[in-house]
């Protein structure tokens, strides 16, 4: 019995991964993208630090992946740009942009201030941004190179688990597994059964998919080198994406009573109703409002635990920067603060998945709740039938 709940959903785990996987790609190259190509010049000329925008530097995008600066040197995995505009195809290398501050193929990276700040804009020949022309940016970016590794890392481990229960039967777990299945059983017993119902294993393979996801990365997040650090569950557009999937599923698949419920909520007075529809008004705002809560608590929560840890770190080179024995003598507070705040995002980290997943499950639980006298008939007739 545990061999074939786990295998079968080992495998709708995996396929589900790839159709997110394929969702998130579209929508996250049409929606704009925030990248940084550097951080902005210093602007305390004795100091020579600029704290605000080193750690924006670390939290947004990127066309390419720092790796480490070492004195004047910049070490940094360049990404594949891709530019579709009207004289067709462009692919080509980001260190051809040279840091952001030259332009290739009439494109360079913005650093003007504004919504293009870090993008890629189209300029003249004078180097002027030409706001007229049009063109998609589909670039391999840094949070989109996070995301395909994330993904691929997590298609292999599921697929290695399906196997191991398809060789093993019902043998107990071995080797990656024995972390999988109690995870599995979790989110199956502890989540999508309590808050769904009858109707669980038919949305089971999405929660396990945006739990294992969202965990997956804030981990990686916590990783401070290759291939970790990329902000990526920090990214709105990828928590939007991640709570629009939620939207599309609860709206799709409910039912209904809970399209009645929304209309004439039970239970409240006529005169909330008529003449003015408050309630219902409410309620349909509601509908919306559920999954940008969703968005905004994961992007929210990831981000801030980024600046703040980096921010520890940021005033061991501020007080240097005022003398060295200032510099020594917070050190060991900043780390003690930099290691106890990683701690919390580790928690954090598990939290966020938790979090997400349980609210989506509510929010499709709700959907497809079956009236109350509806089901009571269905159990009156099953318990005849048996």
């Amino acid at each position: 019995m545990r061999y074939n709940i786990a295998l079968n959903v080992s495998k709708r785990t995996t396929y589900t991964f790839l159709k997110c996987l394929v969702f998130v790609m579209v929508f996250g190259f049409l929606l704009p993208k925030t990248a940084k190509a550097d951080p902005e010049p210093p602007q305390n000329a004795e100091s020579n630090l600029d704290i605000g925008g080193v750690i924006m530097d670390h939290i947004v995008n990127a066309y390419e992946w720092h790796i480490a600066t070492i004195g004047e040197e910049h070490y940094a995995i360049p990404l594949p740009v891709i530019l579709v505009d009207n004289n067709g195809l462009h692919v080509f290398s980001s260190k051809n942009f040279h840091h952001g501050h030259e332009s290739y193929m009439g494109y360079a990276i913005s650093s003007e201030e504004g919504l293009k700040k870090g993008k890629i804009v189209k300029v003249n020949e004078l180097g002027e941004t030409d706001t007229s022309a049009s063109f998609l940016d589909i670039s391999i970016t840094k949070n989109v190179l996070s995301l395909l590794m994330s993904v691929t890392l997590l298609v292999i481990i599921f697929i290695s688990v399906a196997r191991g229960y398809k060789k093993r039967g019902v043998s107990a777990p071995k080797g990656i597994a024995r972390v999988i299945e109690p995870v599995l059983l979790f989110v199956r017993d502890d989540i999508a059964r309590p808050t769904i119902g009858a109707k669980y294993e038919r949305y089971l393979p999405f929660l396990l998919t945006i739990f294992f996801f969202i965990l997956f990365n804030n981990l990686l997040g916590l990783i401070p080198f290759f291939p970790g650090g990329a902000n990526l569950t920090g990214n709105i557009n990828v928590t939007l994406v991640l709570a629009l999937i939620t939207f599309i599923i609860t709206t799709v698949s409910g039912n209904l009573n809970y399209w009645k419920h929304i209309v004439n909520t039970p239970g409240v007075p006529w005169w909330l109703k008529i003449p003015v529809p408050l309630i219902p008004l409410i309620e349909v705002i509601g509908v919306f409002t559920k999954p940008i809560v969703l968005m905004i608590r994961l992007f929210a929560n990831i981000t801030a635990g980024h600046i703040i840890c980096l921010s520890f770190i940021s005033l061991i080179f501020i007080f240097g920067t005022m003398s060295a024995v200032f510099g020594f003598g917070v050190s060991p507070v900043s780390v003690f603060f930099y290691l106890f705040m990683m701690l919390l995002e580790l928690l954090v980290a598990f939290i966020q998945a938790f979090v997400f997943t349980l609210l989506s499950a509510i929010y499709i639980g709700m959907a497809v709740e079956e009236h109350h006298e509806d089901a009571h008939k269905i159990k009156h007739a099953v318990s005849e039938v048996k």
